[in-house]
């Protein structure tokens, strides 16, 4: 696993990686005052602990290519006992796709408690909701629709998930993590006003941050050689006058698109100064010409982007496996604008596979003795 705490800047979201170069795309998101997680795409997850997969409740898939969804099941697999339900978002189609994925088990076994996979298909213009009941063995149900007003298709407490749909011969999504603010004051804003710091902080943070409009706040101001109490009426308009002001942490997630007029000026548009871009980069320049029949990008147009999107860290991922003895040729094609950083990758991340001279003496019968 690639973790990045250490080195980024976000309060509310802990972002793993769990694929190096050459694996499936893996983004995991941690949201530490919820201890929930997102998972952004979901390929090949059988690597991956039981205790990092449960507190998963939301994944969010780019398109349905097999490297994007295979994983879906061993989610099911992990978390299907459980009442609470799951939600998948993805692009035009994808309640279908994952409707299939789970038809071919047989859920015979199905009980009552089991939860249900809430499914929503992202479009330009509208939401489309999707229900597979799991106590009726996964049955289909659609649930409506309602319009997509803005970007944003899911959002919590701590931060807000983003969308864009772009082109890969076939509708993709691109997302963007945006971290919301934080309830901070300034004390210079508190000294300039004369305010004295106090539990009435906590109580202003209660009222404005939690919505108890049963507290009162009331702030101690220096007064001379005194202190002059005063109730707060408006404490939304008190906070924004001490309020610390600070940019908010984002992720961009960007796998599988062309590089294409359209798709450049949305992206540019869509992820514009983010903190952590983590995108594919699927080609060397040299390969440019299979990047546009694939729709994909290469490290020409990954440089071109970066210089555009100047996001403070770049992740590259989803190298095409065609360059395995040639890992090491994608950073040096690479060169991001100054104030960026790039956070390199294993080649894997995922354990190699079994040959069987692997596992044969585990099968040979034990030497005899005395004989």
């Amino acid at each position: 696993m690639a973790r990045l705490k250490r080195r980024l800047p976000f309060r509310y979201i802990l972002p793993a990686f769990f694929g190096g170069l050459l694996d499936d795309p893996l983004l995991f998101l941690r949201i530490r005052p919820l201890k929930r997680a997102l998972l952004f795409d979901c390929g090949q997850i059988a690597h991956l602990a039981k205790r990092v997969v449960k507190p998963i409740d939301t994944i969010f898939i780019t398109h349905a290519h097999m490297d994007h969804i295979m994983g879906i099941p061993t989610l099911v697999r992990h978390h299907h006992a459980s009442p609470r339900p799951m939600d998948i978002f993805g692009p035009p189609g994808i309640s279908e796709r994952v409707y299939h994925l789970l038809m071919g088990y047989v859920w015979n076994l199905c009980e009552p408690d089991w939860f249900t996979l809430r499914v929503h298909e992202v479009e330009q213009e509208r939401i489309l909701h999707y229900s597979l009941i799991g106590p009726e063995g996964f049955a289909p149900r659609f649930d409506g629709e309602e319009p997509r007003c803005g970007r944003v298709i899911w959002s919590c407490r701590y931060c807000d998930v983003e969308a864009e749909l772009l082109d890969h011969k076939i509708p993709v999504l691109a997302f963007r993590v945006q971290e919301l603010p934080c309830f901070a004051i300034d004390p210079s804003l508190m000294e300039q006003q004369g305010l004295l710091p106090g539990d009435w902080i906590r109580d202003l943070k209660s009222r404005v941050w939690k919505g108890r409009t049963e507290l009162r706040v009331v702030a101690p101001f220096r007064e001379g050689e005194g202190v002059r109490e005063e109730t707060v009426t408006d404490p939304h308009t008190f906070y924004r006058g001490i309020e610390d002001i600070k940019p908010c942490a984002s992720i961009g997630y960007l796998c599988d698109v062309g590089w294409t007029a359209e798709n450049a000026a949305k992206l540019e548009s869509f992820l514009n100064g983010v903190t952590l871009l983590c995108s594919e980069c699927t080609f060397l320049s040299a390969d440019v010409e299979k990047a546009r029949a694939s729709y994909h990008l290469c490290t020409d147009d990954l440089n071109k982007l970066a210089a555009r999107l100047a996001p403070r860290f770049l992740l590259l991922m989803h190298l095409s496996k065609s360059y395995l003895l040639r890992t090491v040729d994608l950073y040096k094609e690479l060169h991001p604008p100054q104030g960026t950083t790039i956070l390199p990758l294993p080649k894997h991340l995922v354990p190699e596979p079994l040959m069987v001279r692997d596992v044969d003496e585990w099968l040979q019968p034990p030497a005899c003795s005395g004989m």
